[in-house]
């Protein structure tokens, strides 16, 4: 799932948080230079004006857009868009104080010096600003990008992009299409694969997102874009060199100084994205501060059971196959990773892919008495009840998962996948899901885990999200009631 170009209010949270800042300051010492000292917080009409304007700086930004294109623009730009900005804010602030009729209590000296000291503080704090994340350009941010090109132009692509990467891609690795080059490197970035092996290096990889720029004399790539598209990767592909894809998402837009069509499962928006992230993060504190309180019940008694750490780590590949940890309250014993190969032929999913038992004796308590009774403990109790999913949370919190998602697969499943399998990783892992809330304990086909998975990314929206997260607690209380 591809985040969607956004208009400007919310693409720079730094500049945002930055601005907020900046005029707070600003209304400070607009204060202490009209009243020689005090606290303007101790006043009730001060203090309402204080929350007053960032509510307004917000709204101008959201309204008025001036942090589009902010690291775009040129000093003299930005000057004249600052300006802008200030002035609105101002404008507002006077409209405030106007219908509450309390303009004649405020000194009109104190809101001419805000905008004043405002104006300097925030056009001298974007301007360093910028100048800090042009020299992060170079290094790269959390996306991660596979450049797909010919030998010709690879070293002008690579350029191109380092110097105007204004969404902040770190490039992983290039494809050379027109020769086998795997193992060396063009302007310090590796070619780790020609064109025929490109998906399956993407499919096992941590790759967010591919550029397609070939040389004009190269044929169209079309077998490899569409096998990207089929393993659910996002791929940018140069106007130059177009073709429509039934089915996926495209729009226009810009990466360095090319013009490219970006075709993916979904197309979102930051704004969308931070609704979603609002949500992980408040369902994440409550998370674990729940979290917390059944640790206190739970913790002596799987010690107990079995002793040895009460919580549980395991790398898992995430989104666009970037690695984390996942964090469990222990349900099984000390040596359950090494009895897993032993188990492998009672899988009732069939293949390596995902992992399931009937009855599975490494879970704490679990025993096959000798008359064939089976018989249950606490580390079954955990695992019926999803209280051994509560520590996840802070997964939520660090923004490995989100609280709803697909299912983080093992490196050892992960391994396994075919192209279209990797669609499901096109969003981040979710604590729960569609496939899980959709009879997870009756499915044991794989595909129909992806078909599942697929259909979530590509009908993804926060009520979609609201929905899975009812139906969860219902297949909960479902399970517990009939314990």
């Amino acid at each position: 799932m591809y985040k969607k170009e956004p208009k400007g209010w919310l693409k720079h949270y730094d500049f945002l948080l930055l601005d907020m800042l900046c005029l707070q300051l600003a209304f400070w010492l607009s204060y202490v230079c009209r009243h020689g000292g005090g606290n303007p917080y101790t006043t009730i009409l001060y203090r309402n004006m204080a929350i007053f304007v960032e509510f307004a700086d917000v709204f101008t930004i959201f309204i008025f857009e001036t942090l589009k294109n902010v690291l775009k623009r040129g000093y003299y730009r930005e000057f004249i868009t600052t300006l802008k900005h200030v002035a609105i804010v101002e404008l507002i602030a006077v409209l405030y104080l106007f219908s509450l009729q309390e303009g004649q209590d405020y000194s009109r000296t104190a809101l001419y010096l805000m905008g004043a000291f405002y104006l300097a503080l925030t056009y001298i704090v974007r301007v360093l600003w910028k100048e800090l994340l042009k020299k992060k350009m170079q290094s790269g941010g959390e996306r991660s990008l596979l450049v797909v090109t010919t030998s010709d132009i690879a070293a002008s692509v690579l350029e191109n992009i380092t110097t105007q990467n204004y969404e902040m891609f770190t490039i992983t690795g290039l494809v050379i299409l027109d020769r086998n080059m795997v193992g060396a490197k063009i302007g310090g970035i590796p070619v780790v694969a020609e064109e025929t092996k490109a998906a399956a290096y993407a499919c096992r990889q941590w790759i967010d997102e591919v550029l397609v720029i070939p040389s004009q004399a190269y044929a169209y790539p079309k077998k490899l874009i569409d096998q990207l598209i089929e393993a659910g990767v996002t791929v940018h592909l140069n106007l130059a060199k177009v073709t429509d894809v039934s089915g996926k998402r495209q729009m226009v837009e810009k990466i360095g100084g090319y013009t490219v069509l970006t075709t993916s499962m979904n197309l979102v928006t930051t704004r969308q994205l931070f609704l979603k992230r609002a949500m992980d993060i408040v369902c994440g504190l409550a998370g674990c501060l729940l979290t917390a309180i059944i640790f206190v019940f739970i913790a002596p008694v799987i010690y107990i059971s079995s002793p040895g750490p009460i919580f549980f780590s395991q790398e898992r590949i995430g989104r666009n196959g970037k690695k984390f940890k996942i964090y469990k309250f222990r349900s099984m014993y000390m040596d359950a990773e090494a009895r897993k190969a032993e188990l492998m032929k009672e899988n009732r999913m069939g293949d390596s892919k995902m992992f399931k038992l009937d009855f599975d004796p490494r879970v704490i308590g679990n025993k096959i008495l000798p008359d064939g009774t089976k018989k249950t403990g606490i580390g079954n109790f955990i695992r019926v009840t999803s209280l051994d999913e509560f520590p996840q949370f802070f997964n939520v919190l660090k923004g490995d998962m989100s609280i709803v998602g697909t299912r983080p697969p093992l490196p050892s499943e992960w391994k396994d996948y075919e192209l279209h399998h990797r669609a499901r990783l096109a969003i981040k892992p979710g604590i729960t899901g569609m496939w899980q809330v959709s009879g997870r304990s009756e499915i044991t086909d794989f595909e129909e885990v992806v078909k599942l998975d697929t259909q979530y990314i590509n009908e993804w929206s926060l009520g979609l999200d609201i929905k899975i997260l009812f139906k969860t607690v219902m297949v909960v209380l479902r399970k517990e009631g009939s314990m």
